[in-house]
């Protein structure tokens, strides 16, 4: 992933997260030093949430977080129109790993953490689909097991005693690799989405990233019209 596309999603969770109780985020001079990146890739991120409508930059006075700015469409795709009996998950791996600089910049946790690391193939109507890898930190889920990963995250996450709230979920065209097409039984090179999915509990921290690779992907959005940001379009 990008830089700008993780500095967009991280932002993204921090608004759910109503980090900026004043309802404005920092300068871009202090994103920069937050993220380490120069103050163009920051403008670029601001340009990215600014033309979704997420936020509004008032010239000389802030970049402020707008009304509609927590609005959820809902996603309708492959693995959401499939009854759950229909959806199987084949463990690769699980493993522990000690937390990179991008986990705790996601999960908001320290240095020397542990984090669950976990690949798994998807499978609707037992056709191979996705190649799913995904990281959670260990602080809220002391114990995952193969059996977790193979049934439902979701269902295993709220019998833990969480609430889940929102999935900020983005998505890239990409290609194969040799390796995904031994997996998912396909040419390499054969054409496929991206699917970087942030999960938010409701009150506002990361549980769970992931990157999925599709190949069989369709997807439709219902999303509620957002007056403000069209006329900011024209």
């Amino acid at each position: 992933m990008q830089k700008r596309e993780f500095i967009v999603q991280d932002l993204l969770s921090k608004i759910y997260q109503n980090q900026f109780s004043e309802g404005k985020l920092p300068h871009q001079r202090a994103l920069a030093e937050v993220y380490q990146v120069s103050r163009f890739t920051i403008q670029e991120a601001i340009k990215s949430l600014q033309d979704i409508g997420v936020i509004t930059v008032v010239q000389g006075s802030g970049m402020y977080i707008s009304k509609g700015a927590k609005q959820n469409p809902l996603v309708y795709n492959s693995l959401t129109r499939n009854p759950y009996d229909r959806i199987s998950s084949k463990l690769l791996s699980l493993t522990k790993e000690r937390a990179n600089e991008k986990d705790c910049q996601t999960f908001q946790i320290e240095k020397g953490e542990e984090v669950w690391q976990f690949q798994r193939l998807r499978i609707v109507n037992f056709q191979l689909t996705q190649i799913e890898t995904s990281r959670m930190p260990v602080s809220l889920f002391p114990e995952l097991t193969q059996k977790v990963v193979e049934s439902s995250i979701q269902k295993f996450v709220q019998q833990s005693g969480f609430k889940i709230s929102h999935y900020i979920t983005s998505y890239t065209p990409v290609l194969i690799t040799k390796e995904q097409a031994i997996f998912l039984q396909c040419k390499k090179g054969s054409p496929a989405m991206k699917i970087d999915n942030r999960c938010l509990l409701d009150d506002g921290r990361v549980y769970e990233y992931s990157e999925l690779i599709a190949i069989d992907y369709s997807c439709t959005y219902i999303t509620p019209f957002n007056k403000q940001n069209h006329q900011f379009r024209q």
